[in-house]
Formats: structure tokens, C-alpha cells, sequence
């Protein structure tokens, strides 16, 4: 049974103040550090922080090492547990100069919360990520349903994401005003779209198969002619919900965003199930589009811009985040160099 230690919550209420005033961390990183510090209460048997031993380190490790996901029902993931322990160790490093925790607890009890080298190797071992292919991505699209309005608008949603490559974070916090048909512009505005790192950058359309474009300037053009949707509206709205016959049920659009993600990766998911392939996820189109754009690219200087269109100020960022080498192209790209 959870319980509730008064002295714990005053401090854990303090780092997270700490972490949003002094370090600049956003809600979503603070959800996350205050999930991981309650599963440390549990683990240690919620005994107050100013009890503080060592071995609470092994504790949390052997708690970990048994908990389970609550979406999967699975054991947690190794980098789960990596950024968890991460977590709780940069927090036993400020408590140590607290006042009141001073005395319990020192700098080098944090090094009791590191994960095993092997563990943390592990963690942090760059897996391949599955993606669609370009023809994929265009045969799931084809094989949207497009009866109702929600479901324009879920392929207007699938058009956007191969057009751009923007992140599902950002996409689902657009607004019309972000978009400029007539130029294929997206100002993705860190002060009003949820960018990684909040930054601000333009996005102009990709040069991707042209019904894609079609579809979507049609899903735009609707929002303003049909709907008179201002530029302040949202760009995919989530539907509005009336009471028919004792039962809510979906009532045209509202002119509210979805509040996280879920609904916009569930539509992609879907798209490619429907045709009964791997249901790949928004953020598998980046990787696609990339490797896209490192084919059809001639120059160093248009791939720059290419990747400047993903969000990424240096190339190299993209390069290692969606186009690495492995060992095997690399002695047969260097083998190929000597021969030519």
C-alpha cells in the first residue's frame, strides 16, 4: 500500500522546484524524475529520507530488476532502468547538500544508485530501428479510409508527417497559422509548438510523391472554408463529443488539440496495419525521409538543408542519428575507395 511520508513529499517538492527553476527541466522531465522517485519510496518501503543507508542502492536495483511496465505488463527495459537509477542518483547527489540530510547522506552514497557496466553498456547499445519503406509509406496512405470527416483527417495527419517529418510532438501542437500552403512552409514556433529542446526552426515541404500535398492542402482548405477555423485553431483537431441517446459520441470537430500523443501514433500505427504491414510509428518516418533525402540530395550543401528541415542545426546529428555506418559498410566503402 503507497503511503505518504510528509517530510519526503516537502522534499522531493523542492528538487522538482529545483530541477524547473535552476535547471530549466520541463513538465514531461519532471513527471519523469517524480515516477521514478516514487517507485524509490516503494523500493526502501516508503521509510523517510532521513534514514538514509547505502544499501538502499541495492534495494532499488533489486526492485527494478522485478518491476514490470504498466502499458506492456513486461519487465522493464534495460534503458528503463539505466534512466531510472540516473534519476534517483542525481537526486541523492543534491540531497547530500541539503540541510538536514547533511549528516545522512554523503556525496559517494550516490554511487551506490550506478547501474552495472555491463547493464548500463547494454542500455545504451544503438539497436537498428525498424522503418517503412518510401513505398510503404505511400501504399498504407492509398489505403486510408476517407468517409468521414475524422478520417480526412487522419490521412490528412499521415500526408503531414511524409511531407515534413516533424516530430509527433510538435504536430500535434500546430496551429493553422504555423502552416503557409501557398509557399509549403511550417514554422514550427518553439514559443506555441512542443519542439525538441524548444527550438525554433522552418520546415518547408519535402519533394515526396505529390498526392501527399494534394491531400493535405484539402484538409487545410476545409478547415478554413467549411469549418471557418481560424489561425489560432488547431491544425488536427480531436472531435468534439455530444450526448446522443443517453451515450457521448463524436460531434463534428472541436477547436482543441490532443493533449498528448497516443491518438496521433495510434492513426499512423493503424494506416500500416490496415494493409497488413508492421505497424510503424511517426517517428519511423523520420528515418525513412532521411535516407530519402540522402539519395535524391546531389550536393553536400542541399543535404545540409535537408537536414536543417528535420530540425537539426549541425549534420552531423543527422548523419548519426539516421544514417550510421556499420563496420562491415565501413571496410567496404574504404575497400571500394582504393579501387577506384
Amino acid at each position: 500500500m503507497v503511503k505518504v511520508i510528509p517530510e519526503n513529499e516537502h522534499i522531493k517538492h523542492r528538487y522538482l522546484y529545483h530541477l524547473k527553476q535552476a535547471k530549466g527541466r520541463d513538465e514531461k522531465t519532471l513527471d519523469k524524475v517524480a515516477a521514478a522517485l516514487s517507485q524509490f519510496e516503494a523500493a526502501i518501503g516508503w521509510k523517510d529520507f532521513k534514514r538514509f543507508r547505502r544499501e538502499w542502492g541495492e534495494r532499488f536495483k533489486t526492485h527494478l530488476k522485478k518491476a514490470r511496465s504498466k502499458r506492456t505488463g513486461r519487465p522493464l527495459s534495460q534503458s528503463t532502468v539505466d534512466a531510472t537509477l540516473a534519476q534517483v542518483k542525481a537526486f541523492v547527489l543534491w540531497l547530500a547538500d541539503q540541510p538536514g540530510y547533511k549528516s545522512r547522506v554523503g556525496y559517494s552514497d550516490a554511487d551506490y544508485f550506478n547501474n552495472s557496466l555491463k547493464a548500463s553498456r547494454a542500455a545504451h547499445a544503438r539497436r537498428a530501428t525498424p522503418y517503412p519503406s518510401m513505398e510503404q509509406c505511400l501504399h498504407a496512405f492509398h489505403g486510408m479510409p476517407e468517409v468521414d470527416v475524422f478520417e480526412r483527417r487522419d490521412k490528412a495527419l499521415f500526408a503531414f508527417f511524409m511531407l515534413t517529418g516533424a516530430r509527433v510532438g510538435a504536430v500535434a501542437s500546430l496551429r493553422l497559422k504555423h502552416v503557409n500552403l501557398f509557399d509549403g512552409h511550417v514554422f514550427q514556433d518553439a514559443r506555441e509548438v512542443a519542439t525538441k529542446n524548444a527550438k525554433t526552426f522552418d520546415t518547408w515541404f519535402l519533394p515526396v510523391d505529390p498526392s501527399y500535398r494534394e491531400y493535405f492542402e484539402r484538409w487545410v482548405i476545409y478547415l478554413r472554408e467549411v469549418e471557418l477555423f481560424s489561425d489560432t485553431d488547431p491544425l488536427f483537431p480531436k472531435p468534439r463529443m455530444a450526448l446522443r441517446s443517453g451515450k457521448f459520441a463524436k460531434d463534428g470537430l472541436a477547436r482543441e488539440h490532443y493533449e498528448g500523443t497516443g491518438k496521433l501514433t495510434s492513426v499512423i500505427r493503424a494506416a500500416f496495419a490496415r494493409v497488413h504491414l508492421p505497424q510503424f510509428t511517426p517517428h519511423s518516418f523520420r528515418k525513412t525521409l532521411v535516407l530519402y533525402g540522402d539519395r535524391i540530395c546531389q550536393t553536400r550543401e542541399q543535404f545540409k538543408a535537408y537536414s536543417m528541415n528535420m530540425g537539426h542545426e549541425n549534420l552531423a546529428t543527422t548523419m548519426e542519428s539516421y544514417l550510421p555506418v556499420s563496420r562491415e559498410r565501413q571496410a567496404e566503402l574504404l575497400k571500394s575507395l582504393s579501387k577506384a
